[in-house]
């Protein structure tokens, strides 16, 4: 076994960042392969809160290859600053231990302005944009008028760039959004520490994956967001602007589709989502309440509360038959303690009809009445369990169900934030 991929089954913040920082430790290459700065990843390492944007997860492990790949949208400004205060705080980032794809397009400041333009002028039909203009940002990509970070190299090369991309959003600006228009040398002279801070980090990333894959290197493959905010198959339009599907890791890489081993499916033991969109399960009672501030719910990046819920198994059963996780990952079980009873959704109930499986019409989805199931809840302190058996008895009920709804094993199981707070069943390479 040489490579795993982490995959978000809900709809993101399932805890990806500490599953990933417990893998990176036998892992050589930890690879970012999609989205942008508006995920946040929080890990806790000792007595310290680290919150990554950016940055792959592995970061904190000395000795360790961090990789941002093609498929991830950089926004330099703010990766400087992620990378300034993780040096300040001991990381040692330097770009022998990080390496930026040069074919990994760049956030630029008119991405964010048009990202907030956009959402104040919806007419009340919010998507919940973080605004940091990863949408723009992307739809540039597609339309062939992005930047990369290659780019930076040539100065002649990203002043031409730029004024192609500034003809058609200064339009945008003027007369759609009513904002102030920006100017190309304004970019150049804030774009120079960019190129003298990054092109240092800047390569060929797809030839690195590809190498240290063949050697039998150990890699692991991080996304940002969740499969129910995928574009192509999550609750558009109320989604992001990438794939987080494991699709996407060979897109994002370079790696070959087949050279993809394993697939490890991140699910929280509840379900939260930000923004706006469906949501089947969401409590808006005081068992809600509770997961949230338990669960410390809070967007990372935004520090938006999120929406809480009971555990989704259709939600959870359809992405693990679109990514083919193998095992799950069942994250902040720990927050459940103190409920008297849980409920997971097995199927929902839309017009008398049973489905197992997330319509693919969001108005259908906002119409479907959780079907659940019901066992006993549990009081005790679990974040001192290292196996299985420490577990309380109802604990282990929970979690045979949630193997049982979604059809699939777990590999561990996270019992509270710290590194050693997980019990593992299954290692990774």
């Amino acid at each position: 076994m040489t490579n795993v991929a982490i995959i978000g089954t809900q709809w993101g913040d399932e805890g990806k960042g500490k599953v990933v920082d417990l893998l990176s430790d036998r892992a050589e290459l930890i690879v970012r392969f999609q989205g942008g700065n508006n995920a946040g990843h929080t890990l806790v390492v000792g007595d310290q809160t680290f919150a990554l944007h950016t940055v792959p997860s592995g970061v904190l492990r000395p000795g360790k290859i961090s990789v941002i790949a093609s498929g991830v949208v950089v926004d330099p400004e703010d990766l400087l600053l992620e990378i300034r205060a993780l040096n300040e705080r001991g990381a040692r980032i330097s770009p022998a231990t990080l390496k930026i794809s040069d074919k990994a397009h760049m956030i630029l400041p008119y991405h964010r302005l048009l990202d907030s333009a956009r959402e104040k002028d919806s007419a009340g039909q919010l998507l919940g944009t973080t605004g940091r203009g990863i949408g723009p940002t992307y739809e540039d990509k597609a339309a062939r008028i992005g930047l990369r970070l290659g780019d930076l190299r040539s100065e002649e090369v990203l002043r031409a760039r730029l004024t192609l991309a500034l003809r058609e959003k200064n339009c945008l600006f003027q007369n759609l959004y009513g904002v102030p228009t920006l100017k190309v040398e304004d970019l150049l002279k804030r774009a120079q520490p960019w190129r003298s801070e990054l092109v240092p980090y800047l390569t060929d990333t797809a030839d690195l994956i590809q190498k240290a894959q063949a050697a039998g290197r150990h890699i692991l493959f991080e996304g940002a967001q969740g499969v129910q905010l995928d574009l192509d198959h999550g609750t558009y339009p109320y989604v992001t602007s990438s794939n987080p599907t494991t699709g996407a890791v060979a897109v994002g890489t370079g790696l070959a589709p087949r050279e993809l081993e394993n697939v490890l499916g991140l699910v929280k033991a509840y379900t939260s989502r930000v923004g706006e969109g469906p949501f089947p399960t969401e409590l808006g009672d005081e068992t809600g309440e509770f997961i949230r501030q338990r669960g410390q719910e809070f967007g990372t990046t935004t520090g938006r509360p999120r929406r809480c819920g009971w555990l989704d198994a259709v939600v959870v059963r359809s992405a693990v038959r679109l990514c083919g996780v193998e095992r799950l990952a069942v994250t902040k079980l720990d927050v459940l303690s103190g409920l008297k009873e849980l409920k997971i959704a097995c199927h929902y109930e839309l017009d008398g009809q049973l489905l197992d499986q997330v319509p693919a019409d969001f108005r259908d989805l906002a119409r479907c009445r959780p079907v659940y199931e019901t066992v006993p809840g549990f009081s005790e302190d679990i974040q001192r369990a290292r196996k299985l058996a420490d577990l309380p008895a109802a604990a282990q009920t929970y979690l045979r169900l949630v193997e049982k709804l979604v059809g699939r094993p777990t590999a561990l199981v996270s019992v509270g934030p710290e590194r050693s707070e997980t019990i593992v069943s299954h290692e990774y390479f």
